[in-house]
């Protein structure tokens, strides 16, 4: 069985590289070629040999960022099918790369295996999207439940949270501060409108979070 093709868009080529390392490894995708921008990938695919079945695409490059491109390549490839990929955390941006067209969107620091999920399920399902996109697509359709958004870093302090680790303990599983986790802490509270663990334990479990 032939595996799907998959094209590396990054403007940082060791990262580029090590990313198309990465695809290499997985049991179904095989990095076909690695471009430096939005300009040189849609150069390449005026060549059908080279349309890709998966785009990974990076935002910020020069000459033609990730999301004009992905504009462009929804209206002339429209099968192409491009994940986001990315250190942009910015809500905006998301949004923005998700209505040009990209089918989900991931930060440069996610998993090998959440990778290798996210091109499956891409494949398999037409889209990926994390708890933190899924938040935001339904925050662009209600604003007024924006203030409940939360963030993927925050989403994983919150499973931690459901467990019986001090948040020293959670600090040291997620590698950040015990200052920073105090900082996620206070937001979570914040944007659900709890006052204490117990409050996000049981917001945790009603919306599906943690299962006890």
């Amino acid at each position: 069985m032939s595996k799907y093709t998959v094209v590396v868009v990054d403007d940082h080529v060791l990262l580029s590289q090590a990313i198309s390392g990465l695809v290499n490894d997985f049991k179904n995708f095989e990095t076909s070629y690695i471009c430096k921008n939005g300009q040189e990938l849609l150069d390449k695919c005026k060549n059908s040999s080279f349309v890709p079945d998966v785009v990974l695409m990076d935002v910020n490059m020069p000459i033609l960022n990730g999301i004009e491109t992905t504009k462009i390549l929804k209206q002339q490839f429209p099968e192409v099918k491009v994940l986001a990929l990315s250190v942009e955390e910015n809500e905006t941006t998301i949004l923005k790369m998700l209505r040009a067209g990209a089918r989900g969107y991931l930060l440069k620091d996610t998993k090998k295996d959440i990778l290798e999920n996210a091109l499956e399920e891409i494949i398999d399902k037409g889209f990926y999207h994390t708890n933190t996109v899924t938040n935001l697509l339904i925050n662009s359709l209600h604003p007024a439940a924006k203030s409940t958004a939360l963030k993927e870093r925050e989403i994983t302090f919150l499973e931690h949270a459901c467990t019986e680790m001090t948040y020293k303990e959670i600090a040291e599983k997620m590698f950040l501060s015990p200052k920073t986790i105090e900082g996620y802490r206070d937001s979570v509270y914040e944007k659900l409108q709890i006052k204490n663990r117990i409050g996000l334990v049981l917001f945790a479990i009603k919306e599906g979070y943690f299962k006890p």
